[in-house]
């Protein structure tokens, strides 16, 4: 019951920018600032792949309907790292606890992932690309806040995830006709580049005319 708060608030952060989770946790427990981050988060090879994967997300998070692709590609992604930190933070033995907090971040995780997501696709119904680059800051600069402030205040960084699932959850449902909309444009250009690619195909050729009549 201790670790909870923290589980909860990294299954929130994870549903948002899971590399991002890992790696802030990795580099807060190799440096010394808690002791609660386990050391498979810790090792070399973990960082180095959480940093690469971080920095691709950063700049397909922040590209117009790539970030929804992306998004989309995350969907199991995501709660799955969620569940798996949430484990990790509280032991590696196979209880019960481990069990329940791997089940409280993986949930807690696809839920802020589905606000995530569909937020971007309510976004991209504006042809510009500046909201995607200011929501995609803002992401990853709450999550960094969030994470920060709960390894050092669990109970209240939690409070604030909680406080924002549950607005975020709300948005969604306020934005459902623009998730709708983007929804459709998205299917849309996808359409349109399917068909463009079956236009550039060579078409097959009448064999040549030789004169000759045939009966």
């Amino acid at each position: 019951m201790s670790v909870l708060p923290l589980v909860f608030t990294s299954g929130w952060a994870s549903g948002i920018n899971a590399y991002a989770v890992v790696l802030l946790f990795g580099v807060f427990g190799a440096t010394g600032l808690t002791d609660e981050v386990p050391e498979s988060l810790q090792r070399t090879d973990v960082l180095v792949a959480a940093g690469v994967l971080f920095l691709c997300e950063a700049v397909a998070d922040k590209i117009p309907y790539v970030d929804s692709i992306w998004d989309s590609v995350h969907t199991v992604i995501r709660p799955i790292t969620g569940a798996v930190v949430g484990a990790l933070l509280a032991g590696q033995n196979g209880s019960l606890p481990e069990l329940a907090a791997a089940a409280v971040g993986g949930s807690t995780a696809l839920l802020s992932h589905f606000v995530k997501a569909g937020t971007r696709m309510a976004v991209n119904t504006s042809p510009e690309p500046f909201s995607n680059i200011g929501l995609s800051l803002a992401e990853d600069l709450g999550v960094a806040a969030i994470v920060t402030f709960a390894v050092f205040h669990p109970v209240a960084a939690a409070t604030i995830a909680a406080v924002l699932l549950v607005a975020g959850l709300a948005i969604l449902v306020f934005l459902a006709k623009q998730i709708r909309r983007g929804w459709r444009r998205w299917s849309r250009r996808r359409e349109e580049k399917r068909l463009a690619a079956l236009g550039t195909r060579p078409r097959a050729q009448a064999p040549p005319d030789d004169g000759s009549d045939h009966f």
